[in-house]
């Protein structure tokens, strides 16, 4: 029997669509449900390796692991890995398909509508509920016409929809009143109810706007979601986490890490921030690394040329090279690893072309090539085994001391002291054993404990909220 399928759709971005879609596959496979996360196009530079092959947005992967199913590229067909401020590359079924600015791209939106439906459909012959999460607001009515990740995919598909509304963003009740007035009747009909997400404080209070909300629109409540602590455990989707004001703990342990303009799959970091004595402490621009860290980390990035001319604009390779110089730690992470050599070259144009002269810490040589390295992968460092994965483009090769390697193959090199290292190998921090072994070369504990377990944990008590404030029975009945 074909899949029921219902939509989670937003009054605007980080609504929390993508923590409440993991949080409803988490509690709907619970009751027995095989169920699948859909996102019909993503845009993200934090991508992850389907186990099928290709790039997904890190988001579905975390909504397939909520699932208890294999990530897989019908979950993303469409993402979309920003390079600048209005070009983007475009990633189809988990592949490269090319590159588009935005105006270009909004063009080409129609051509990708049959290739989305496609893969819903295949998703819904293997699930009992797939459940879909819109990018956006529906209520945008300038890129209506273009449309495939809202409306635009919703109406074509019947699939009914959710409206999710963040409180704590103040304005709720306007949003979602605005949203409603914004679509046409039978966009309108397709929602069947609202979810208030991220409420503080005595949810009674907000009965009334309940009843305007439902005066307005017509719209039921499916239940008003308080703000969860346990979200903070699960990995987040969009660099814009990284800029809202957060206080640190302050740690044994002081890791800094600068905040490039095209920032890739930070989440590399979190497994890191969760330790006890250790302070992951995010640098923006016009602001020095902190003298006082004992690491640097320079993390992935969806343009390495362009991030590393940004960084020395910002004199942040002046302050590496007094931290290597006063005995600290440096680790580059993709893109990152890619600038600790002598030079990115990008004769095949990848990047734009040209060449780089970079910082210079490795003896190392990065030539950017159109082939992409994509991956799940085993991986061997500091005498203990991990895994992790590889999205990139390029190949780094010099005379410097394996850090990583995989059967013979490299994936990693290390300055002789040991103090500079990089890898290609993304996640390489969820393994206990292996951020153990790293932690104490830099006389830090750890707790060893395996990241994905966290997640797990955090996905259920994220299940186990929304049982108790949503109603699961009406949301699975007004999907269709």
């Amino acid at each position: 029997m074909t899949a029921k399928a219902l939509m989670l759709q937003g009054t605007g971005s980080d609504v929390g669509k993508s923590v409440l879609v993991a949080g409803l596959a988490r509690a709907f496979t619970r009751r027995g449900l095989r169920v699948m996360p859909f996102k019909p196009q993503n845009m993200s530079n934090n991508a992850a390796v389907a186990e099928d092959g290709g790039e997904i947005g890190r988001a579905q992967w975390l909504q397939a692991i909520a699932a208890e199913v294999q990530p897989s590229v019908h979950m993303n067909p469409v993402l979309l890995k920003p390079e600048s401020d209005t070009g983007a590359q475009i990633i189809v079924h988990g592949k490269f398909y090319g590159r588009a600015e935005a105006k270009v791209y909004q063009e080409r939106k129609a051509e990708l509508l049959g290739k989305v439906i496609s893969s819903f459909e295949h998703l819904k012959s293997q699930a009992d509920l797939v459940l879909v999460e819109g990018a956006g607001s529906p209520a945008e009515v300038n890129l209506r016409a273009t449309d495939i990740a809202n409306m635009g995919f919703a109406l074509p598909t019947n699939t009914p929809v959710a409206l999710v509304g963040d409180i704590n963003r103040g304005g709720v009740i306007a949003a979602i009143a605005g949203t409603y007035h914004l679509l046409p009747p039978e966009e309108q009909a397709l929602i069947k109810g609202v979810i208030i997400n991220q409420f503080r404080g005595d949810v009674r209070l907000f009965d009334g706007g309940l009843t305007a909300i439902t005066e307005q629109t017509g719209w039921p409540c499916f239940g008003v979601v308080p703000f969860l602590r346990a979200v903070r455990d699960l990995p987040a989707e969009d660099a814009v986490v990284l800029e809202q004001d957060a206080k640190s703990r302050t740690g044994k342990l002081k890791v800094a890490v600068p905040m490039l303009p095209r920032i890739a799959n930070f989440d590399d970091l979190d497994p890191l921030a969760a330790e006890e004595d250790v302070e992951v402490v995010m640098v923006p621009p016009g602001k020095p690394l902190p003298r006082d860290a004992g690491l640097i980390i320079l993390p992935g990035s969806k343009a390495t040329i362009a991030d590393l001319r940004f960084l020395k604009a910002e004199g942040w390779h002046h302050d590496l090279h007094a931290h290597v110089r006063a005995g600290g730690h440096v680790l580059g992470i993709c893109g990152g690893y890619q600038m600790l050599g002598d030079v990115v070259q990008d004769p095949d144009r990848v990047e734009g072309g040209g060449e780089e002269e970079g910082l210079g810490l490795l003896p190392l040589t990065t030539i950017l090539t159109p082939h992409k390295a994509v991956r799940n992968i085993s991986a061997e460092a500091l005498g203990v085994l991990l895994g992790g994965y590889e999205i990139h483009a390029g190949v780094t090769k010099g005379d410097a001391r394996a850090f990583m390697t995989k059967a013979g193959e490299v994936l990693g090199h290390q300055s002789a002291s040991g103090r500079v290292m990089g890898t290609y190998v993304h996640g390489l921090f969820q393994t206990g054993a292996f951020r153990q072994q790293f932690l104490d070369q830099l006389n830090t504990a750890s707790s060893a404990e395996d990241f994905h377990a966290r997640i797990d944990v955090a996905l259920d008590a994220l299940a186990d909220a929304l049982e108790k404030h949503l109603d699961l029975d009406a949301l699975y009945a007004a999907s269709r």
